[in-house]
């Protein structure tokens, strides 16, 4: 089966010749389709900027970014942003919904963009809100949504498109406990029942524990990967605090 993704190889420098900051160092691995995966590792690690890479919003200094079947890396500006709205789904640490829009209208905006038939926009809209349990917050601005909603908004708006891979960036980040707990349910939702390839950077061991494949970043390289396999979340996230040790750093730190 092809993969969703393949980073081939991919180097990322910043600055000039007299201090050069090699951010991301010769990485490669791909992501099989309905596959669930973490990127983690400590604050300049390079995970962040792997993620900008992967997601066009920067771009890389040698390598490939094949996704869906397309090198990502030799788009010109025009047919990246298509690329970006037909092909990827955003869920971010602050949401980024509207303000001035309601939840129907959040969700609805992106078929709206794709110049998608009202009816079928209509139909999508309540399909995804049902799934995701946000049907009564439909009619309600962000303001009046508390945390955990408006993250399920942004999920919601990020697989309506029925993007080849959701990319989320630390998105329990501003959330308490119990909205988190709901978020990465959400999310083991999305990726058990409908099959979504979702990439998700975070500190967050607990958070990680979700996921069914965790690659570690330590300067640049890929350090480490752990697959869950048959292991409950409880014994996969006692391994992800062993992987961390080894890192280097203590949990603070790298989580």
């Amino acid at each position: 089966m092809e993969p969703v993704l393949r980073v081939e190889n991919i180097q990322k420098y910043y600055g000039n010749k007299g201090n050069i900051t090699k951010a991301i160092d010769n990485i490669s691995f791909s992501v099989a389709p309905g596959e669930y995966i973490g990127i983690m590792g400590a604050s300049g690690s390079g995970k962040t900027t792997l993620l900008n890479c992967i997601s066009t919003i920067d771009s890389v200094t040698s390598g490939h970014i094949i996704i869906g079947g397309r090198d990502i890396t030799t788009l010109g500006t025009k047919s990246l942003s298509r690329f970006r709205r037909e092909q990827l789904g955003f869920i971010f640490q602050d949401f980024n919904l509207l303000d001035t829009l309601t939840t129907y209208e959040n969700i609805a905006l992106a078929l709206t963009i794709l110049k998608q038939p009202a009816h079928q926009i209509d139909a999508k809209v309540k399909a995804v809100a049902q799934q995701l349990a946000i049907t009564s917050v439909l009619n309600k601005y962000p303001y009046q949504m508390s945390g955990g909603q408006k993250q399920r908004v942004a999920s919601a708006r990020a697989i309506i498109t029925n993007p080849s891979l959701i990319l989320a960036d630390e998105p329990t980040g501003a959330l308490d406990s119990k909205s988190a707990r709901m978020l990465l349910e959400c999310f083991e939702t999305l990726n058990d029942q409908l099959q979504a390839t979702i990439l998700m950077v975070t500190h967050d061991a607990f958070t990680a524990s979700y996921c069914k494949r965790i690659l570690f970043i330590k300067d640049g390289k890929i350090f480490n990967e752990l697959v869950r396999g048959d292991r409950s979340r409880k014994e996969f996230f006692n391994r992800i605090i062993e992987v961390v040790t080894m890192l280097g750093g203590d949990n603070g730190n790298v989580l």
